[in-house]
């Protein structure tokens, strides 16, 4: 609980720091809260996290902070496209490929600017407004991957290549 009370102030903080405080009113922000229970499967995981996005006043670009808690291992995060309880494709990355068995993180690991040149998989070749209107939609999430580096793949958190915490963006 004290963890998911800081990921909420950490993200509040963040979304303020995103943009000068002139240009917020024009822009669009949206969130995901990032936990195990919204893995499909669930998973045992006790890491959580929190991604920011913030859409630029022209619509061209969409920045985003990625931020985790008791995270072992993250090797990858994407926004892939599907529903809530349901798993999708990759369209952008947000982070990695990193090394496996990197250890436990906390904080910010990923910063950056999302364009139409990065979208991949069914929005390759799309606009940057055709993943805001799937993400307007509810059919978009983030995802961060974990993997300890050790075979069997997926043997629990810190070890979960598939994904270990997961929120749809809203």
């Amino acid at each position: 609980m004290h963890v998911a009370r800081i990921l909420s102030a950490a993200a509040l903080v963040v979304v303020a720091s995103l943009t000068p405080v002139a240009a917020q009113a024009d822009d669009t922000t949206y969130t995901a809260q990032l936990s195990a229970a919204n893995e499909v499967p669930a998973n045992a995981s006790l890491a959580r996290g929190a991604a920011i996005f913030q859409l630029s006043a022209d619509g061209t670009e969409l920045d985003y902070r990625l931020i985790v808690a008791n995270l072992e291992n993250p090797i990858a995060a994407h926004i892939h496209l599907a529903p809530e309880g349901t798993n999708g494709a990759v369209v952008t990355f947000l982070y990695g490929p990193m090394p496996a068995g990197a250890g436990r993180t906390s904080g910010v690991i990923a910063t950056g600017t999302i364009t139409a040149a990065n979208l991949i998989g069914p929005l390759a070749g799309a606009s940057l407004a055709d993943l805001v209107a799937e993400i307007e939609a509810g059919n978009t999430y983030v995802n961060v991957h974990t993997n300890d580096g050790e075979p069997p793949a997926n043997t629990g958190p810190g070890d979960l290549a598939s994904g270990e915490i997961r929120g749809q963006i809203g």
